[in-house]
C-alpha cells in the first residue's frame, strides 16, 4: 500500500509540475507544448512518437500502480521509490531553471535562450532525465513486462529526440555558444 501511495503522490507531483508549467505559459501567451507542430519527416515521427511513448508509459505505469503489480523484494521497491522521488525534484529544478526558456519539443519560431546555469551545470539534458528516473523507478516498483517494453521505448524515443531533433536544433540556434556548452557538460549527468 505504502508503494501505491507514494507513486500516486510522485506522479502528482511530476505531472502537477508539468501541467501548472504548461498553464503558467499559456497565461502568458507562450505556447509549451511544441511537439510535432510545425515540424516534417523525420523530426515529426520522432517528437509524435515520443509523445506517444509518453502517454503509453504514463498509462501503463498508472494502472500498474493502480493494481499494485508490486515487486516481491522490498530492497527494489525501495530503490525505485528513491529512483522516483529523485527523478522528480531533477524534472522540478530543471523547469524552474529553464524560467520561460521550457518547452516540450522544439520551436524554430519561439526567441528562447540557451540555458547554462544551474543544474544545466551538471546535465544538458535534466528534464528528460527526471522522466527516465521516474519511469525507471515506476519500472522497479510495480514491474511487468508491458510497464518494462514501454519504459525502454519512451527512454529509447527520448534519447532520439534530444539526438535526433534537440541537439541539432540547439546548434543550428546557438552555433558556437551551445558547442562551447556541449564540451563542458554531458548529455545526461556529468562535466567533462
Amino acid at each position: 500500500m505504502e508503494c501505491k501511495l507514494i507513486s500516486i503522490a510522485i506522479f502528482i507531483v511530476f505531472y502537477g509540475c508539468y501541467f501548472m508549467k504548461m498553464f503558467h505559459q499559456k497565461k502568458q501567451g507562450i505556447q509549451t507544448d511544441q511537439i510535432g507542430k510545425g515540424k516534417v519527416g523525420f523530426v515529426k515521427f520522432v517528437e509524435v512518437t515520443m509523445k506517444i511513448a509518453a502517454v503509453l508509459v504514463v498509462t501503463a505505469g498508472l494502472v500498474s500502480i493502480l493494481i499494485e503489480t508490486c515487486h516481491d523484494l522490498i530492497i527494489v521497491r525501495i530503490i525505485g521509490a528513491v529512483v522516483s522521488v529523485v527523478g522528480t525534484i531533477v524534472f522540478l529544478v530543471a523547469v524552474q531553471t529553464m524560467r520561460d526558456s521550457w518547452r516540450a519539443g522544439v520551436s524554430k519560431t519561439d526567441k528562447t535562450e540557451l540555458i547554462t546555469n544551474g543544474i544545466y551545470q551538471i546535465s544538458r539534458n535534466p528534464a528528460f532525465l527526471g522522466f527516465d528516473l521516474l519511469y525507471i523507478g515506476t519500472l522497479l516498483m510495480f514491474f511487468n513486462w508491458t510497464l518494462c517494453i514501454l519504459t525502454i521505448f519512451a527512454i529509447v524515443m527520448y534519447h532520439l529526440q534530444i539526438v535526433c531533433v534537440e541537439e541539432e536544433f540547439l546548434l543550428a540556434t546557438f552555433g558556437n555558444e551551445y558547442l562551447q556548452y556541449k564540451k563542458k557538460v554531458c548529455r545526461y549527468i556529468g562535466r567533462k
